[in-house]
């Protein structure tokens, strides 16, 4: 004897879905993920001057006049100051071991700057000029898309319908009737923008490649579904 004693039809967007009394409807979750791809428009580049010597007063005052000339070297190629951001600025005192005794050798000076650019085609530029002028450590290369949320909520629309559409395919397959208003929808956070292609480099500096990014969104969605 089936666990019901009723049927009612309810008509849903002017579909006619058989519904039990005094059970739970039965429920399908699946997984949709969208892709959008664009053009990178922000380069992040971190370097740094690193300094060492016996005197730490003087190797503060050689890693201050080096790090002045680079920022000063990039402010010229029409970065903003404001652009220019530290990061990390240590002092560490060197040591080396003879005989199993620990000899001071001085101290290193390490002060790392954070370069950020919307002129992407200057990123090769930014690092030959800043290591021209003193810097001697490149530690990273990010690049990145101002209207990224744009592109998010369109990746997101696309991984919405890629659930739908797979809900829809599993039910068909069964023989089963799908409501396609879904009960529960969960944003899935993704990890941000992943490089997705190489781009074109630039000829005339260190050849920098922004290729392309690619912005991604995940939901799971639960849908409700009746016998057809």
């Amino acid at each position: 004897m089936p666990p019901y004693d009723l049927y009612e039809v309810i008509e849903r967007t002017g579909v006619m879905y058989p519904q039990t009394k005094g059970i739970q409807h039965r429920l399908m979750t699946v997984s949709g993920s969208g892709k959008v791809a664009a053009q990178p428009n922000v380069v992040n580049i971190q370097l740094g001057v690193v300094t060492e010597g016996q005197s730490l007063t003087q190797v503060q005052e050689e890693n201050a006049r080096v790090m002045e000339r680079v920022i000063g070297s990039i402010v010229n190629l029409g970065v903003p100051r404001e652009s220019i951001q530290t990061v990390d600025y240590s002092i560490l005192p060197q040591y080396n071991y003879d005989s199993g005794t620990q000899v001071f050798q001085g101290y290193q000076v390490n002060h790392m700057i954070s370069v950020t650019s919307d002129d992407i085609r200057l990123a090769g530029e930014i690092i030959d000029t800043a290591v021209q002028n003193g810097a001697n450590q490149v530690v990273g290369v990010q690049f990145s898309i101002k209207q990224s949320e744009m592109l998010y909520q369109q990746a997101l629309s696309i991984a919405l319908r890629d659930a739908y559409m797979k809900a829809r395919s599993m039910a068909q397959t069964m023989g089963l009737t799908l409501d396609p208003a879904p009960v529960k929808v969960l944003e899935r956070m993704p990890g941000g923008a992943f490089p997705l292609a190489r781009g074109e480099a630039f000829a005339t500096v260190t050849p920098i490649e922004p290729g392309q990014l690619e912005i991604e969104a995940f939901v799971e969605v639960q849908f409700q579904f009746y016998a057809s």
